[in-house]
């Protein structure tokens, strides 16, 4: 009932992505999405070393024959391996599917790289102008993602209800679409305002395959929609989790606090103590507003299946209605 270009261009049984999440986007969690059915995406910025990056690849490729996706972050940072060595080494273990995020398009010459080796290429922005951007340099596919999001929101506040459309009406590629989106009503609302595809983010931090520390996971399932804060408006803001350490990075930038004060109270060491080893204030951790319609905690596979069995039968009602 759900197939669109997206499924088809990617070979997958339903058009939901897996939002990639730093720390927790890693081989054995991108394989268990693809496997249910979705597309999972390796965090490329995990890997620190061009043989553990290819041996993420690798990891993912033993446990599954599903498509999945590699994401290249090209925030302003630096990194141990560049993300022209990374494309390499997905060209070099046959990663087909590569999904590029931050302020502006990849450069150009890398993007002729995907273009020339034959890989589908996916951009996450902001806006239509990005988006059109993105597809003049030959991408495939855009995501675009509302204010509702867990993690960076961008520059614009725009909402999912609003952003989705203006970026499916705007571009002639086909266009993943999310923010907010926990359920099969969710998932069903984003396809009918123009996306072939919905990204999701929030709602798999609370799944059995998820690798965050059980007390974190339960912690989110008491969470409601008013238990999330946009942070580090002065660097790129942020939707997160509410917790001390979020109410520490605001209360610090309200005193105009530098960039090395805020990224040292949102860094990702103090984020994988969180993740990790269930120490709830030790970090920040991202996360949407969907947060409080998450009340348990499946299996990917189950969470997929339940989505589109829920849309199926909404889409069918309204039909019928």
């Amino acid at each position: 009932m759900f197939e669109t270009r997206i499924t088809k261009m990617l070979g997958i049984k339903y058009p939901i992505i897996g939002g990639t999440m730093m720390s927790i986007s890693d081989a054995d969690f991108t394989a268990a999405i693809s496997s249910a059915g979705g597309m999972g995406t390796l965090a490329s910025i995990m890997y620190q070393t061009k043989d553990e990056f290819a041996a993420a690849i690798d990891r993912i490729r033993q446990l599954t024959d599903k498509p999945f996706s590699v994401n290249l972050n090209f925030f302003p940072a630096q990194f141990p391996v560049s993300q022209s060595e990374y494309t390499e080494i997905m060209i070099d273990k046959g990663a087909k599917i590569v999904e590029t995020s931050g302020h502006t398009a990849p450069p150009e010459e890398l993007c002729r790289r995907f273009k020339e080796t034959g890989m589908i290429w996916i951009h996450k922005c902001i806006g239509l102008r990005y988006a059109l951007k993105a597809q003049s340099l030959g991408a495939d596919i855009v995501t675009v993602v509302g204010y509702e999001m867990g993690g960076a929101t961008g520059k614009f506040d725009l909402g999912t209800i609003v952003v989705v459309p203006t970026i499916a009406k705007g571009v002639k590629v086909p266009v993943i679409g999310g923010g907010g989106v926990v359920d099969g009503r969710g998932f069903l609302a984003v396809l009918s305002l123009g996306a072939e595809a919905v990204i999701i983010g929030t709602r798999l931090l609370a799944t059995k395959e998820c690798p965050i520390h059980d007390r974190l996971k339960q912690a989110l399932l008491n969470a409601t929609e008013l238990d999330t804060m946009i942070i580090m408006k002065t660097i790129a803001a942020h939707r997160v989790w509410i917790n001390a350490a979020a109410t520490r990075c605001a209360e610090a930038e309200a005193t105009d606090a530098g960039f090395e004060e805020l990224i040292k109270i949102a860094s990702g060491e103090s984020a994988r103590k969180v993740y990790f080893e269930g120490d709830l204030d030790a970090g920040i951790v991202p996360c949407g507003q969907g947060i409080g319609q998450v009340h348990d905690i499946p299996t990917v596979k189950d969470l997929f299946d339940g989505i589109i069995a829920q849309a199926t039968e909404v889409a069918t009602g309204l039909v019928n209605s």
